[in-house]
């Protein structure tokens, strides 16, 4: 029978103790390692950045991509490291992985669809890191474009982690200026001209105040006949991003310039009519 008084208690507490030592060292040099390599990526892209012509979101965005590959690579020497304190031999988790690399690649065209497509995003330029872009049905700001997902801000603070392989078409709006359009209506009884006057002088007036503009603001005349209104269009080139804030300061200075000249906005009315139902014939037939 298996006599535990066999054992010899203090080679084996000695032995795992060496073990656990060995492990601690592992996941400490892992921790050690990574952070070095960061700052090391990290100063690498400032000093890039500083010397060559290169913007920041495409800084961050390879900087990011570096870091995921450090990570990784980090990840598998850690893996094999813990499979040498074993006496694992390395080769049979390569080996390992192969087989379990064969036996799951029919799921795995998912992942390498993502790889691919990230791959080819990064390379091609599409999009950098705090972009303003639409991918799908969603819009926000890029914060990290990673070789199996892209992860995007939405503008309600939601971050939206996007599968590569999901994106088939991309828009950047962070490439080139921006066209700001504001649309005013009138009420059909105004003098139009009089009210492209005053727009105008507004639009001057806003070009002069606001740096971002770049080209404009002009009123181009009547772009549709609604309702209730003639509706009048103003439209501007304004640097990347600014252009809603540019739509918002040309509406409040064109009402605060309507009202000043007596121009109409016109909004709904509502019009209540009684009607006198104590009549004659009614009152006898009552």
């Amino acid at each position: 029978m298996f006599d535990l008084l066999d054992i010899n208690w203090e080679a084996l507490l000695l032995h795992t103790g060496i073990i656990i030592l060995k492990l601690i060292g592992i996941f400490i040099a892992f921790i050690i390692v990574k952070k070095i390599g960061n700052k090391v990526i990290d100063r690498t892209f400032t000093k890039l950045q500083d010397k060559q012509n290169i913007t920041l979101g495409r800084a961050h965005t390879l900087q990011r991509l570096m870091e995921n590959i450090l990570s990784y690579a980090l990840i598998f020497m850690l893996i094999a490291s813990i499979f040498g304190i074993f006496n694992i031999p390395v080769a049979s988790l390569i080996a390992g992985a192969g087989i379990v690399g064969l036996a799951v690649g029919f799921g795995a065209q998912g992942l390498v669809s993502d790889v691919v497509t990230g791959f080819f995003l990064l390379l091609e330029k599409q999009i950098d890191v705090n972009d303003y872009v639409t991918i799908g049905a969603i819009d926000g700001v890029v914060e990290a474009v990673g070789l199996r997902t892209t992860q995007l801000r939405g503008f309600d603070g939601t971050l939206h982690y996007i599968p590569n392989r999901d994106i088939t078409s991309v828009s950047n709006h962070s490439r080139g200026n921006m066209r700001a359009l504001v649309d005013i209506g009138i009420a059909y009884g105004e003098d139009i001209d009089k009210a492209i006057t005053v727009m105008q002088e507004v639009c001057e007036h806003v070009a002069a105040e606001n740096p971002v503009i770049v080209e404009g603001p002009n009123v181009i005349g009547v772009q549709a006949l609604g309702a209730s209104d003639v509706v009048l269009r103003v439209i501007a080139k304004t640097e990347n991003g600014e252009h809603w804030g540019v739509e918002r300061q040309l509406r409040k200075a064109i009402k605060e310039a309507f009202d000043k000249n007596g121009i109409e906005i016109p909004f709904p009315h509502q019009v209540t009519i009684h009607k006198n139902d104590e009549s004659p014939q009614r009152m006898g037939q009552a």
